[in-house]
């Protein structure tokens, strides 16, 4: 009765189990996986925001089907702030950046394509692709006192059936944002195989070092779709925006762009209050990025006070976004040391698994969690690992 692509094993895995277990019995949680911005405390600008959304305009429908001129507009003023030139009328708007890999998908890809995907990196991207009938072929991001795209690896991933490169930029645990070298180099292998660059940037403005970053917005060696929304930018996810920012040479991107018209045309998906909103919702995102980059870099800080007198947790290099990568001994399995700080410290961490990591040996931690409760679940962690 049902498609081959949802056939999927929806039983819960040991991990949910023990999370489902440990809050049923009523355990009081240190969950330092939480990436929820509109439940870790922060400061939204409650009156502007409800202002913007209560506009008028919004009660009239005007179907527009890469998205309003006000919304486009205001992502082009967002990047114009930070010395990147876009056009508004490469600008697809969409409810959120899973949507816009669903159109990035459709548009590149027939069923049993691939797209090459950063190992490790976000686990939602294989239902994403499975929805859509394509099929997802890892790449590695190697570790050697900072993280890099592994481009040997990405060479053997590719097939006559590869039709896109996929890079989170930066990666989504790992924090590594794609150099300029990388950038040369990946547009020279995807313009000589005829491949597509998508590019997730949600995490683009949270960064942890210092120096310059790369937007592929301005891309032009190769077709780019440029991903990102107001869920990271501004802390909003319930507000359910986002966009595809499309650029390369004039040619196929202009042909990219007519493409892309009609499948959003198909859906008109985006409300209109939400796309009046955008500048203002967009604007909001000065005062929650500062708590936010705050909370990440205390957090960080909190956390390599933590391991300074102990050589049994190591912090992997993070430069950029919401989370840490902790490499811990192997004398078990991520999953299995993962459920022993759930049921004995009562500390909730992702395995590395969870995030494709090659083998053993990777927690996960959130940046964001609030201060308090980042400091004592990191003390439990090590003074386990430590007994």
């Amino acid at each position: 009765m049902f498609a081959r692509r949802t056939n999927w094993n929806l039983s819960q895995n040991r991990f949910a189990n023990a999370i489902e277990a440990a809050r049923r019995h009523g355990a009081e949680l240190l969950d330092l996986t939480v990436s929820n911005p509109t439940t870790v405390d922060l400061a939204y600008d409650t009156d502007g925001i409800l202002k913007a959304l209560a506009d008028p305009r919004g009660l009239t429908y005007e179907p527009a089907s890469k998205g309003m001129k006000v919304g486009r507009e205001a992502v082009a003023s967002y990047y114009a702030e930070q010395g990147i030139a876009c056009d508004p009328e490469n600008v697809v708007l969409t409810v959120s950046t899973s949507e816009a890999y669903s159109y990035c998908f459709r548009l590149l890809c027939n069923p049993g394509d691939e797209v090459l995907v950063p190992a490790p990196s976000y686990p939602l991207f294989e239902f994403l692709a499975d929805i859509q009938d394509v099929n997802l072929i890892p790449y590695e991001l190697v570790y050697d006192h900072g993280w890099q795209i592994e481009f040997e690896s990405l060479r053997h991933a590719m097939t006559p059936r590869s039709r896109a490169v996929m890079v989170v930029h930066p990666n989504n645990p790992t924090g590594h944002y794609t150099k300029a070298w990388e950038v040369e180099r990946l547009n020279a292998l995807c313009a000589g195989h005829e491949l597509a660059i998508v590019a997730d940037e949600v995490f683009l403005d949270y960064a942890l070092e210092a120096g310059p970053k790369v937007s592929f917005v301005e891309n032009r060696g190769a077709l780019t779709f440029t991903l990102s929304g107001l869920s990271k930018i501004s802390g909003l996810p319930q507000m359910k925006a986002a966009w595809i920012m499309v650029s390369g040479p004039e040619a196929v991107t202009k042909e990219a762009l007519g493409r892309l018209d009609v499948i959003a045309d198909t859906y008109l998906s985006p409300n209109a209050p939400v796309q009046w909103a955008l500048p203002a919702l967009l604007a909001s995102r000065r005062e929650v990025q500062g708590q936010l980059n705050e909370r990440t870099s205390s957090n960080l800080r909190e956390l390599d006070r933590q391991l300074a007198d102990q050589q049994l947790v190591e912090r992997l290099r993070v430069e950029g976004g919401w989370y840490a990568v902790l490499r811990v001994p192997v004398t078990r399995t991520d999953e299995d040391l993962a459920i022993e700080l759930l049921e004995h410290k009562s500390v909730l961490v992702h395995p590395g698994h969870f995030f494709n990591f090659a083998g053993d040996g990777y927690l996960v931690v959130s940046l964001i969690t609030p201060t308090e409760e980042f400091r004592v679940g990191i003390n439990r962690i090590v003074r386990y690992l430590q007994r």
